[in-house]
């Protein structure tokens, strides 16, 4: 049958905003065979924001051979000048870096509308770092929706400190630098501390570009949020409330349960090691694709598994070099930051490995808690497969899903909340988390059956809500509706 209704897709560049965003991208073609979509690339800057350049072109070049039916690619040219990142200013570098891509996209719509045929343009979806699209989409008349990678709570959070500067005068800076003031946020039934306020707030700068972006938002049709009306019920019922806010589907989970990485050597190994372990027993640690620390940190973190006596595997990353665009990688002998003996003192119940296929271990009947960074996804992943998190948010709105999974919702159990570390200045936020917290955090993790039975209780309904008649089900289908009444 002829495809009829045409979308342009423009995510961010970094491995987790394309993934989520082509889970989405493959269930719209799948639901409905009118609707195709062109995905316009944006090749990676290396930026430790959106992380390993390499990582990001070998899931493009992935993309391009498992082409699915519906879906093309173009990848955009890149200036040949291109911003230079600043330490100061990093994230004003990556939004002019991504704004530099505006005359790419208009000139590829442009030749998409003149082109005779049967297919016709909808509208343009955007990620949230992608904002200045919506201008293009405004010069040939076309609705722009945004697919928002994080969760309902965060999003609220966004509008809200908007809300606060422009409507109220409210000076947010000398606000988020309040150490623990409470703040009364509506997407959020608790009173949120100011210590999980993102980094960026904390500085005028930063600031001024998340007010930029925060206003954007504002002006696109709708907003699909990688996450489901069972486990946000209040940010969901907040946003739909609150004059000047879009639409918000709940679409998700959104995710990429077929992994990222096949045939590195490392997974087999993982797997098998896995394999050998009772169900249930090992604690997972894995901080994502920018998540390292320091030896000092390091060893903190291996005396706390040793003391707690529970089996681990752990993904230590090395930190990445002062090199601009360097990400965190392999050691080649882990030995030189752990302590001496610790390898051999846990060979029976541990073991210690670089890169591992996340998706693969959370989905292992072994596995029954993990310690993570936070990201949205990751989270996500550890409530589909039913495994209960122990917090360690590192950058970005990380801080916020901790408190939304620790104290909101009571999905997750505390090792830190507001721990946070900045990836473009390795001299910042030197706080060490010792080995007793780390510990304390473990043992909660393992040995809480409360919190499991809440996790095991929202892995069912995740697993509900995206399939036919569920909540998320129901509100794409909606999407797809809206999407052809704009070419009817």
């Amino acid at each position: 049958m002829a495809k009829s209704t045409e979308l342009v897709f423009i995510p961010a560049p970094g491995v987790g905003h394309i993934m989520s965003t082509m889970e989405i991208a493959k269930l719209l073609v799948t639901r409905d065979n009118h609707l195709s979509i062109t995905v316009l690339i944006i090749n990676p800057l290396p930026n430790p924001t959106f992380g390993s350049g390499s990582a990001i072109t070998t899931y493009i070049e992935s993309l391009s051979k498992n082409a699915m039916d519906g879906i093309s690619f173009i990848q955009l040219p890149q200036d040949e000048t291109l911003p230079v990142s600043d330490s100061k200013a990093p994230q004003a570098a990556i939004t002019a870096f991504i704004n530099s891509h505006c005359k790419y996209v208009r000139n590829v719509v442009a030749d998409m509308i003149s082109q005779p045929g049967s297919v016709r343009v909808a509208g343009f979806v955007i990620d949230m770092f992608c904002t200045a699209m919506i201008d293009v989409a405004n010069e040939f008349s076309l609705p722009t929706y945004l697919f928002f990678t994080s969760n309902a709570g965060f999003l609220g959070f966004i509008f809200y400190i908007q809300s606060l500067c422009d409507d109220k005068n409210e000076d947010v800076v000398e606000l988020s630098n309040r150490f623990d003031a409470l703040v009364s946020v509506p997407s959020f039934v608790k009173p949120v501390p100011t210590n999980v306020f993102p980094a960026t707030i904390q500085i005028r700068d930063g600031l001024d570009l998340f007010l930029s972006n925060a206003r954007k938002l504002r002006e696109v049709k709708a907003i699909m949020v990688n996450t489901f009306v069972e486990l946000e019920t209040h940010a969901i019922k907040s946003s739909s409330e609150e004059i000047g806010i879009p639409p918000v589907y709940p679409v998700g989970p959104m995710l990429n349960l077929e992994g990222n990485g096949a045939g590195n050597p490392s997974e087999n190994d993982v797997i098998k090691w896995l394999d050998s372990q009772p169900p249930s027993s090992v604690v997972f640690l894995c901080f994502g694709s920018m998540g390292s620390f320091d030896e000092v940190q390091v060893k903190e973190i291996a005396q706390a598994l040793e003391t707690s006596g529970h089996r681990f595997l752990w993904s230590l990353r090395r930190p990445p070099t002062h090199q601009i665009g360097s990400a965190p990688g392999d050691y080649e002998d882990p030995e030189m930051v752990l302590p001496e003996g610790f390898l051999e003192r846990t060979a029976g119940i541990g073991k210690v490995t670089g890169w591992v296929p996340q998706v693969a271990v959370l989905g292992h009947r072994s596995v029954g808690g993990f310690v993570s960074h936070c990201g949205w996804n990751s989270l996500l992943e550890s409530l589909w497969y039913g495994v209960p998190s122990a917090t360690w948010p590192i950058y970005a709105e990380q801080q916020i899903n901790a408190f939304e999974m620790v104290v909101e919702l009571g999905l997750a159990v505390e090792i830190k909340l507001d721990y946070k570390k900045d990836l473009f200045n390795n001299e910042a936020y030197k706080e060490i988390v010792k080995a007793e917290e780390i510990e304390s955090g473990i043992r909660r993790l393992m040995e809480d059956d409360k919190v499991r039975t809440k996790v095991k209780e929202m892995s069912q309904k995740s697993r509900a809500a995206v399939m036919e008649g569920g909540s998320s089900y129901e509100s794409v289908g909606c999407l797809i509706e809206e999407f052809k009444s704009n070419i009817s």
